[in-house]
């Protein structure tokens, strides 16, 4: 535990300080895809009872015209906050049509040919082309399949009331807003670092459809006469059949400062990349992508985490970040969890506010090249084996078993949790990490391994 924790716990304890601890914000973004009533992805066009996918501030679309996105309002009451993405889903689902309903899981549902999956229209003005022409740019870049893996996005951040004390705390004698910003990049680096054991414990997509996976090499094993999986997998999302680009591995993109995360993406967006150039930016007069740069724009970049801020009209996300600072972070590690009606629930929000908490203020040193890809290599171990109980990670260049690592990890969690029970009241947050211990102890108690287990008696 840090000097900085060990203080936190002890002033924080006092009752001016309650309300700081007890308002941590968090707002939900949640994807699903809209299927027929046989199970199979809807080609309809975004219905026009859920409002305009442009506009509508709770319901969009995200790179599908099948592919919803709810979104809810930061709110720093975890009951108001579900209570807001229940409402969402009841009104979505009272205004689709054609007995239409939405796919539980991360991976997508059975498909016919990758072509027909049909790319979010945003109508007429020059943003709503722009944002076709991008999600086109992935297609072309990625293919359609890749696009429609759904997840959850848990956005996260402490309210004004905290900083101000903790700058004091911290001796820190710059302006708040680079206080905060250093603070977050802070959070985020400790993040990667452990972002794998939110991969173990929440990781719901151990399996995919074989039409997932037509024409595509892969290690994957028959489960049954439609489904593949490898036997210790625990979420393929976020491995190389899910959200992964080779055309980004080489990218070294570094959040010890804000300056240089920032024109490491700039670069990025302004070097041509070879295989993009070969594509070209237009076909017999239609537009195949915005430019062929090794990113389009700074949210193809793919990450567990991303640093975030509100933008104001007319600006760009990079923009935003460099005048004023980060404001939240959004947490994108997260599968639908097929077992709960909103993908998530109030225990597992308690302890990714336990775990983001720690992050923030347990030690953070800046993060170098050689631990970059190890942090890398250790996701990719966990996706693809990581409920093997002989499995071992990779930490500072020596092998360290993943139970091992775990239960470290999640004692040091607990501290966090303690605190956030004696301020709210219970021991919800201390269950939710017990629970969470649990599964460390019996693999066969995570998300993954429960789904495997019903696949196969099923």
């Amino acid at each position: 535990m840090s000097k900085e924790f060990d203080e936190c716990l002890q002033r924080y304890q006092l009752p001016e300080f309650n309300a700081a601890w007890g308002a941590i914000y968090r707002g939900i973004e949640k994807e699903s895809l809209r299927v027929s009533k046989d199970g199979h992805i809807s080609l309809a066009s975004h219905p026009q009872s859920l409002g305009s996918s442009l506009s509508n501030p709770f319901i969009t679309t995200d790179f599908s015209e099948s592919l919803l996105e709810f979104i809810t309002p930061a709110y720093s009451d975890i009951d108001t906050c579900l209570a807001k993405m229940e409402d969402i889903h009841r009104f979505t689902m009272q205004n689709l049509e054609n007995e239409e309903m939405l796919w539980v899981s991360s991976m997508p549902c059975p498909l016919g040919s990758s072509d027909e999956i049909p790319i979010a229209q945003y109508g007429s003005s020059n943003v709503g082309k722009l944002k076709t022409l991008y999600r086109h740019g992935l297609s072309n870049r990625y293919g359609r399949l890749m696009q429609i893996i759904s997840g959850i996005h848990y956005n996260f951040s402490m309210p004004e009331s905290f900083w101000q004390p903790y700058q004091e705390m911290c001796a820190d004698k710059g302006q708040l807003k680079d206080f905060k910003t250093e603070k977050y990049l802070h959070l985020i680096r400790n993040f990667h670092r452990y972002s794998w054991l939110l991969i173990y414990l929440f990781g719901a997509s151990p399996a995919a459809c074989k039409c997932f996976v037509q024409g595509r090499e892969h290690d994957l094993q028959e489960l049954d006469d439609s489904s593949l999986y490898l036997p210790y997998a625990t979420c393929l999302r976020m491995g190389n059949l899910g959200y992964k680009s080779e055309a980004q591995k080489s990218l070294f993109v570094c959040y010890n400062e804000l300056d240089s995360y920032a024109d490491c993406l700039r670069q990025a967006m302004d070097t041509p990349y070879p295989e993009y150039e070969a594509m070209g930016q237009s076909k017999d007069g239609e537009y195949l992508q915005l430019n062929t740069n090794l990113l389009q724009l700074e949210n193809e970049f793919y990450s567990t985490i991303r640093p975030k801020r509100v933008v104001k009209s007319g600006q760009r996300p990079l923009e935003a970040l460099t005048q004023d600072g980060i404001e939240y972070i959004e947490v994108r590690a997260l599968d639908l969890n097929p077992y709960l009606p909103l993908g998530l629930d109030k225990e597992q929000i308690h302890f990714l506010d336990s775990f983001l908490l720690h992050c923030l203020l347990a030690e953070s040193p800046e993060c170098h090249k050689q631990e970059f890809f190890e942090v890398a290599d250790n996701i990719s171990k966990v996706v693809n084996q990581g409920r093997d109980p002989q499995l071992s990670l990779n930490l500072e260049a020596a092998p360290k078993k993943l139970t091992d690592w775990a239960n470290e990890i999640l004692a040091e969690v607990s501290n966090a949790a303690s605190m956030l029970d004696k301020i709210h009241g219970g021991n919800n947050y201390s269950e939710s990490l017990a629970a969470q211990s649990a599964k460390v102890a019996d693999p066969d108690l995570t998300t993954s391994g429960k789904i495997l287990k019903d696949m196969k008696e099923g």
